[in-house]
């Protein structure tokens, strides 16, 4: 039989469910953890999602997401400190370690790259102590290029390395989604860097979908649909020292209308297939 023992659902999978809904699809499905979004967090009740989680047995591999963090005007910034706080404290309650930070793009009117990306650093170094301080890890997740105007000036997994250098490693790692990062010509060695650092604190694995869909967002695909080679990412992040969670991340208008169970077991199937014998 194989081993699912490192499989998480992240629940933007199977989005037309409710946390309840998915935590009850991961028992069915023997998937012993859930990487949940705060939406779903939210709608259920932040004490109430911690205890149908821990009633059912389930490990928290993260909690998406954080982050946004390029704001150029006063309140803006305090908005987005208030609310990764909050969201530090959400994924402490939930028993997860790992709060993913989408660190935003430019704000609107902005053309200033590189003023935002130092406005990145200078939140972090604001939210560092607080993570600390409830026990919590920020992890820096770079996206693909395309989403660089409005969600991520973040692209390569190097720039996440770099933006998280000055920090403990303890408080601020990096995330490696194949989605966003399989083209990078650099990918390897940043990996193997990730790894020696220390830093390298969650996998995701989903396809890159050909072609491109009118919502560039719901363009991820179930592993082995698109065109990322799965056997040999996945052997750079085990040789780089990885050994924790393995979560599916997949924004796909066809899969989140498909049945969520049925979802759940291919998704099994393919992390069987393309991922597990690599990893």
């Amino acid at each position: 039989m194989s081993d699912f023992s490192r499989l998480s659902l992240n629940s933007a999978t199977t989005k037309r469910w409710t946390l309840r809904e998915a935590v009850d699809g991961c028992v069915r499905a023997g998937i012993p953890a859930i990487g949940p979004w705060r939406d779903r967090v939210h709608e259920a009740g932040l004490e109430e999602a911690a205890r149908m989680i821990r009633a059912a047995g389930l490990a928290v591999s993260s909690l998406c997401r954080g982050g946004f963090l390029t704001a150029a005007d006063a309140d803006g910034q305090a908005a987005a400190l208030a609310d990764n706080r909050k969201a530090i404290l959400e994924a402490e309650a939930l028993g997860t370690r790992d709060l993913y930070l989408v660190v935003g793009g430019l704000p609107a009117g902005d053309r200033d790259v590189v003023a935002a990306r130092a406005r990145i650093s200078d939140r972090l170094a604001e939210l560092v102590p607080f993570a600390h301080e409830h026990g919590v890890r920020l992890l820096l997740e770079p996206l693909h290029p395309m989403y660089a105007a409005d969600r991520a000036l973040v692209s390569t997994l190097g720039q996440a390395l770099d933006l998280a250098a000055p920090f403990d490693a303890a408080d601020v790692a990096v995330a490696v989604d194949t989605f966003h990062v399989w083209w990078d010509p650099a990918l390897r060695e940043q990996i193997a860097r990730a790894g020696w650092e220390g830093r390298l604190a969650s996998y995701q694995v989903c396809d890159f979908n050909l072609p491109i869909a009118v919502d560039a967002l719901l363009s991820r695909g179930m592993m082995g649909d698109g065109v990322i080679d799965f056997p040999t990412i996945t052997s750079w992040v085990r040789d780089a020292g990885y050994a924790g969670p393995i979560e599916v991340e997949i924004f796909n208008q066809e899969i989140w209308d498909a049945d969520g169970d049925k979802t759940l077991a291919t998704m099994k199937e393919r992390f069987t297939e393309l991922v597990l014998p690599h990893a």
